[in-house]
């Protein structure tokens, strides 16, 4: 049998639920690297993961996005990587021109967002941040997906899902279409009009296994969903 192997673009302490999550779908997840310096190095050697070498790539949850990738001033962006940034920003380019399927979670899809040309809210407003920011864990709550999209196709018309976000889409870039969004209109999915491209705003590696939990969705569908894209 052939496991599917996938690129996770983050550091690997931060990426432990994604590989437990697609190793137990029988993937074989990678990670970028283990910290800053060894990606430092990796850039200085002209080293980064070949997209020919993998059939995915997983633009995981993490820090803002640098305002400077999208022609803003910092107006409540925080938690910045721009050397992460750079190269979550070359890999999708690359997976992208070599045709490979992408999906980005919560800072992920933020990413995807950027890379169309679209632009991000730097700082929920408090009653969005009641309904998405982390606090002692996920925030659970109903979205509406749109008819025939991904996410309806897979759950329903008002999937419940989780966040543990302050910042979301703003302006929707090129080519990107709206699945689903939250009760305060916070967009929660996209997806490529042409190109094998999705994002979530939601984490779902802690909706599936041992997070699993009856008033969530079953994160495990969507990652399922991804697989069968390769």
């Amino acid at each position: 049998m052939i496991h599917k192997k996938i690129l996770i673009a983050g550091f690997r302490e931060q990426t432990r639920n994604y590989c437990a999550a697609f190793s137990l779908l029988g993937a074989q997840a990678e990670t970028l690297c283990g910290t800053i310096q060894e990606l430092s190095m990796l850039l200085a050697d002209d080293f980064l993961p070949n997209p020919a070498d993998f059939d995915g790539l997983i633009l995981p949850g993490g820090g803002d996005i640098s305002p400077f990738f999208y022609h803003m001033e910092n107006k409540g962006s925080r938690n910045i990587d721009s050397l992460l940034d750079s190269v979550q920003f070359s890999l999708f380019r690359a997976f992208t021109a070599a045709g490979k399927p992408v999906l980005g979670i919560c800072k992920g899809i933020q990413l995807i967002n950027v890379a169309f040309g679209g632009t991000l809210i730097q700082d929920l407003s408090g009653e969005s941040l009641s309904i998405h920011a982390w606090d002692e864990g996920d925030k659970i709550h109903i979205t509406k997906a749109a008819h025939g999209t991904f996410p309806a196709q897979l759950y329903s018309n008002f999937p419940r899902v989780n966040s543990a976000h302050h910042q979301a889409v703003a302006a929707v870039g090129d080519g990107l279409r709206v699945a689903q969004y939250g009760p305060d209109f916070v967009i929660e999915a996209l997806y490529h009009e042409r190109l094998p491209i999705l994002g979530v705003q939601w984490h779902p590696e802690r909706m599936c296994y041992s997070f699993a939990r009856e008033e969530i969705e079953d994160g495990s569908k969507l990652l399922k969903y991804f697989l069968s894209l390769l």
